[in-house]
C-alpha cells in the first residue's frame, strides 16, 4: 500500500515536469556516464578511475576494445577487492586528497567522489598531480547548494540511510556514504581548478534529482524554489555539475588565458 502510494507520487512528480523547459529535466547522473565521459575515450589511453572502487566506469569488454590501461584509486581496499577481475591493471588504496601522481594520465574520471572528501583543495591538487600535461579530468558532482545536499549535511547518517533505503530501495547499493560537500560548488570549484594548473573546457548544470519526488507535494515546492534559484543564481542554483578540466601544458597559464 505505502509502496503503491509512493509510486504514484513519483510518477506525479514526474509528469509535472513534462511542463518545464527540457533541461530541468536532464538527469546529471545518467547525462555524465552515457554522453559526457564516452566523448573523450579514444584508444590507448591510461586511465585513473577516482572512487570507482568495486565499480569502475569501464567494463572489461571496454577496455579490451579501447587498448586501455585502467588504474584504480580508492580510499578502501575491500572496494578495490571486489571489482572486476582484470579491469584494473593496477590497484592503489589511497586517499584522493594526500595522493601525489605520477603526471601520467591521459584521462581521469571521478563520479560522485568528492563530495565525500573533507579535503577537497588536496584531491585538486593531486588530481592536477595525477594528470600528464594536456591530460583530462572528467569530474561530476553533486552540489552543496542543492537542498538534498543541506539536508544530509543535517540529518544524523543513519538516520539517512534509513529514509533512502525505505523510500527508494534501489539505491541502497552504493548511496548513504557520508558526505561534507566541502567546496562543493561551481564558483569554488572553478576557482580550485584555476588554482591547481586546470582549464575548464566544458560545463554541464543539471536542475533535476529525484530526492523529493516521493511526495508531490514538496517536489513541487522544491521545483518552485529551482526556478528562482535559477533565475537569480543562474549555474549556482545546479543540483549537480560536471566539469570538463585540462591540465595546462604550461604551468603558469591560468584557465581563463586557456580558453581566450
Amino acid at each position: 500500500m505505502i509502496r503503491s502510494l509512493i509510486n504514484s507520487q513519483v510518477q506525479l512528480s514526474y509528469k509535472f515536469d513534462t511542463y518545464l523547459p527540457n533541461k530541468y529535466s536532464l538527469d546529471g547522473n545518467s547525462d555524465y556516464r552515457k554522453s559526457l565521459v564516452p566523448k573523450y575515450l579514444k584508444k590507448n589511453l591510461t586511465i585513473y578511475d577516482v572512487g570507482g572502487g568495486k565499480r569502475p566506469y569501464i567494463t572489461l569488454e571496454q577496455k579490451k576494445a579501447l587498448n586501455a590501461t585502467i588504474i584504480g584509486l580508492d580510499i578502501d581496499q575491500d572496494e578495490l577487492n571486489q571489482a572486476p577481475e582484470g579491469v584494473y591493471d593496477q590497484a592503489i588504496c589511497a586517499d584522493i586528497a594526500k595522493f601525489q601522481g605520477n603526471q601520467d594520465a591521459d584521462l581521469l574520471i571521478c563520479q560522485a567522489v568528492l563530495e565525500h572528501v573533507q579535503d577537497v583543495e588536496g584531491a585538486f591538487a593531486s588530481i592536477s598531480s595525477i594528470l600528464k600535461p594536456g591530460g583530462i579530468a572528467l569530474i561530476f558532482v553533486p552540489s552543496k547548494n542543492a537542498v538534498f545536499a543541506q539536508l544530509n549535511l543535517i540529518l544524523p547518517q543513519e538516520a539517512k540511510k534509513t529514509l533512502l533505503h525505505t523510500i527508494y530501495p534501489t539505491m541502497k547499493e552504493g548511496q548513504g556514504f557520508p558526505s561534507f560537500y566541502n567546496k562543493c560548488t561551481p564558483l569554488e570549484f572553478k576557482e580550485l581548478a584555476k588554482n591547481n594548473d586546470l582549464s575548464i573546457s566544458e560545463e554541464r548544470y543539471y536542475y533535476m534529482s529525484s530526492y523529493f519526488s516521493f511526495l508531490f507535494p514538496v517536489y513541487f515546492v522544491w521545483r518552485l524554489w529551482i526556478l528562482l534559484f535559477h533565475g537569480l543564481f543562474k549555474e549556482q542554483a545546479a543540483e549537480t555539475f560536471s566539469l570538463v578540466l585540462v591540465k595546462n601544458d604550461n604551468p603558469a597559464m591560468t584557465s581563463s588565458e586557456n580558453t581566450n
